[in-house]
């Protein structure tokens, strides 16, 4: 598959701009018909408890209206209603955590595309700078002067050294290994992602069927599995890297159901797919 011009890579993050306002306003249109049913009933049961008496025309007789809450008579009847409101704010709570945690995983996931491609910019740049050097070589033409073209190079270089070192997160670490995977097999692209999509899969397995143990475990001799991931240097580390474990004298890689971490695999898949849409990953 030859990679993708920078206006055809625009137009999909267009797209994919477009279908998540589209979610986020179906999902906002279903919130607000939840909160609007809850304020409701919140308001029913409120007008029914302000009306202590009600004064009748024909016989100026007043009519007492009990509140359900108070009412043991009533408070049976008025238990439903009472949980569906509870609910409906539980409802309410998990909705807005998970809308929460997916805008922070989608901020991560950009954060890493824009990284890669900023990578993938200043490779391109140097690229550009060695054939300028060639040409001028070439038409008898001086070198420039490096110091005159990037005379903060030293500065930059002499404040980096004073940086903090940050520590290396299990997130970078599965990054870095499926880079050095592309760039172990840069010649190979079709079987570089064939070995991406069956990650995916063994990843996404476990994560939807954690308790199966089928999904768990994998024998590395398989000849559909060295052909596809354990063939390629890299594949295996990145399975270790988000549990597995080599048993049975290195026969079987198998993850532990006390070891599973969604969160784990929630970043390994993230970092899966970044690997497969981005065409920038792994060009430096």
């Amino acid at each position: 598959m030859p990679p993708l011009t920078w206006s055809e890579l625009a137009r999909k993050k267009k797209r994919k701009r477009k279908e998540w306002k589209e979610r986020k306003k179906r999902f906002k249109s279903v919130i607000f018909i939840i909160v609007r049913l809850v304020f409701s009933e919140i308001f029913f049961l409120g007008l029914i408890k302000s009306l202590k008496s009600y004064l009748v025309p024909s016989g100026q007789v007043f009519v007492e209206f009990k509140s359900p809450f108070k009412d043991p008579c009533l408070s049976a009847s008025a238990l439903p209603e009472i949980e569906r409101i509870r609910v409906g704010k539980e409802l309410l709570e998990a909705k807005r955590i998970e809308e929460e945690n997916e805008r922070k995983r989608i901020l991560a996931l950009r954060r890493a595309e824009k990284e890669e491609e900023q990578r993938a910019r200043e490779k391109i740049r140097q690229k550009l700078e060695e054939d300028k050097a060639e040409r001028r070589r070439k038409l008898g033409l001086p070198p420039e002067d490096p110091a005159a073209v990037k005379p903060s190079a030293s500065v930059v270089q002499e404040k980096k050294t004073f940086l903090p070192v940050k520590p290396v997160t299990k997130v970078e670490q599965m990054r870095e290994c499926l880079r050095s995977l592309k760039q172990n097999h840069k010649d190979e692209d079709a079987k570089v992602k064939r070995a991406f999509h069956t990650l995916l899969t063994y990843i996404g397995n476990v994560a939807k069927n954690p308790d199966e143990e089928k999904f768990r475990k994998i024998r590395l001799t398989n000849p559909s599995f060295q052909e596809r991931v354990g063939g390629l240097k890299g594949g295996v580390e990145f399975l270790e890297l988000c549990g597995f474990e080599k048993i049975e004298g290195g026969e079987f890689l198998f993850l532990p159901r006390d070891k599973v971490e969604m969160a784990v695999l929630n970043s390994a898949g993230s970092e899966l797919n970044s690997a497969i849409v981005n065409p920038f990953f792994g060009v430096l």
